[in-house]
């Protein structure tokens, strides 16, 4: 039986390879996103069930960016909670600029699957990226 950490490891490595089927493997029935408000693309919110946190959260982000979060630390709370930091690292689409923007993620994991995502992240740094240069060039 995988641990906690095993199944949320296997989200990293699923969004490091753009794998979306994997990614909705990974997802528990009643999954729930709470994601940064401020995301570009729509992406900041509350999202419920695993199809709508694919196609508003990820798949709307993959849509405007060649991205991937990797993970720095991890720890595992009391009540099950794992707690992961680190940076995501993309080129914005559009523009072709890169950017680097700090995470933490909140993970619960039921019956094996991922079953809750609170997520904060530097969301200036994700605008920054998709704005047009200076001058329109």
């Amino acid at each position: 039986m995988s641990t906690a950490l095993d199944v949320v490891q296997g989200f990293y490595t699923a969004a490091q390879a753009a794998d979306g089927a994997a990614l909705a493997r990974l997802l528990h029935p009643d999954f729930e996103a709470r994601t940064a408000p401020g995301m570009p693309c729509g992406a900041g919110g509350a999202f419920h069930g695993p199809q709508e946190a694919l196609i508003r959260v990820w798949g709307a982000v993959y849509g405007d960016f060649d991205t991937a979060p990797y993970a720095e630390t991890w720890e595992q709370t009391t009540d099950g909670t794992v707690v992961v930091t680190g940076h995501y690292r993309g080129t914005a689409r559009a523009t072709g600029r890169g950017y680097e923007a700090e995470f933490v993620h909140l993970w619960r994991v039921a019956d094996g699957k991922l079953s809750r995502l609170h997520q904060y992240t530097d969301t200036a740094r994700w605008h920054q990226a998709l704005a047009p240069a200076p001058g329109g060039g």
